[in-house]
């Protein structure tokens, strides 16, 4: 199977659109007189101020920002646009969507114009946009390395020592439990599955692969497995809550107290400002829990792509403003100031823009030195053509389970079947 000419179901799309990848548009550049002109299909807040850097310096290639939804909304609207040959020339996409995106013969192939962009990100995040092949299909924009939130108040009240590895996490929520049995370490979310999968992720998961011209599902695979056992584990025995994220009652236990900890990727203290207001200074951030001790390995939850469509008017342009703004200085400080986002370039985690803590995290100033070394042991992920149908089916299953207490393993098999029988319905090749 060429990842190019797979037959694929778009990620949000319920009618059929399984599309035989060959049929993408030509190389073509733009043959009138004048500066080329680039659209760019695009969420991140504050875009047009970053943009207007390359504009400024770049009179022979300029580029309009059009402000889109994000996630899912977009993806369908890409695809569709680019079966009428009308894609933009640019597009943000999630690292997840991109297998989806490629199989609709939607993304070129950017290899020849990304020069040595590859040594500017961690290989985990870089695997992202190669799919596992020697094509490049977007540059990686900003990340969501996952680390460990704490009241460093609550836990210095309690006599609790930060977890190094998953097996000390566990009994410090047991034991937390066991002083204050009104509250707890954390809780079991499974209304967003994106933060499931990045513990997967760290734990060497590889859900989506492909041998020879079948896609491979290993949603169920040992990996994968020990992670659901082990937050099953904690859950049937009562040691952390299992009630859903960002619903007011999460709030309310952040805000007050009921709930010390959570495991959260780099954006955490956004979420926190307005979920826990009163509880501003009081919060620290450490690397996640380890399987080893000694290691540094974490996953990812969220972050984004800049990525070339096949309908592009000027690839070599397209390719070069993608590169540009997500590897040179200026454009990466930008994104973080108008942006709000945290880059994918390792240089630039560290730089002048990130020099000081998030304010709810003035206390730790070491803030985002600390995310750098983290984000470093980003661990590779592998997306497919279908993970929408994986997600959903997290959502359901594993939010049954955690309601009832019961086993996260039976939940995994459910996530796993669904996966493979929707691949297997819409016209692809599985194996397990």
């Amino acid at each position: 199977m060429n990842h190019r000419t797979v037959a694929v179901l778009a990620a949000t799309v319920v009618s059929s659109l399984a599309l035989t990848g060959c049929g993408g548009s030509s190389d073509d550049s733009s043959s009138s007189s004048g500066p080329v002109k680039l659209t760019y299909w695009a969420w991140a807040p504050g875009m047009d101020e970053v943009v207007k850097l390359w504009n400024d310096a770049n009179p022979d290639i300029q580029v309009t920002v059009k402000k889109q939804a994000s996630g899912d909304d977009l993806v369908t609207k890409t695809i569709t646009a680019a079966k009428a040959g009308n894609a933009p020339d640019l597009m943000q996409a999630e690292y997840q969507a991109l297998p989806t995106l490629v199989s609709n013969d939607v993304l070129a192939d950017i290899s020849g114009q990304a020069g040595d962009a590859e040594d500017a990100f961690a290989p985990g995040l870089w695997q992202q946009v190669t799919l596992g092949t020697d094509a490049v299909y977007a540059i990686p924009q900003d990340s969501g390395p996952l680390m460990f939130y704490y009241r460093a108040d609550l836990f210095e009240e309690y006599g609790l020592t930060v977890p190094t590895t998953w097996d000390e996490f566990a009994d410090t929520a047991r034991d937390l439990k066991e002083q204050q049995p009104d509250k707890a370490l954390t809780t079991f979310s499974a209304n967003d599955a994106g933060l499931f999968a990045g513990l997967a992720q760290q734990a060497g998961a590889q859900w989506w692969t492909t041998e020879g011209d079948q896609w491979k599902v290993a949603i169920d695979d040992e990996a994968t497995g020990k992670v659901a056992d082990f937050w099953g584990g904690l859950v049937a025995e009562g040691a952390i809550d299992n009630q859903p994220m960002y619903t007011p009652a999460w709030n309310n236990a952040l805000n007050t107290g009921e709930q010390i900890a959570w495991v959260s990727a780099v954006w955490a203290p956004g979420t926190l400002t307005t979920a826990a207001p009163d509880t501003a200074g009081k919060w620290a951030m450490a690397p996640l829990p380890q399987w080893n001790a000694g290691e540094n390995i974490t996953g990812t939850w969220g972050g984004s792509t800049t990525a070339v469509t096949n309908d592009a008017s000027d690839k070599d342009a397209a390719a070069r403003f993608a590169t540009w703004l997500n590897t040179d200085p200026e454009a990466l400080a930008a994104l973080v100031t108008h942006g709000g986002i945290y880059p994918a370039a390792t240089a630039a985690q560290t730089g002048e823009a990130l020099a000081e803590a998030p304010e709810f995290f003035a206390n730790q100033p070491d803030f985002y030195t600390v995310a750098a070394e983290v984000a470093e042991g980003t661990a590779p992920a592998a997306w497919g053509p279908n993970t929408n149908v994986a997600y959903s089916t997290f959502n359901d299953a594993f939010a049954q389970a955690a309601r009832d207490r019961s086993d996260f393993g039976a939940a995994l098999t459910l996530m796993q079947r669904a996966t493979v029988d929707d691949l297997a319905g819409h016209g692809f090749q599985v194996t397990e």
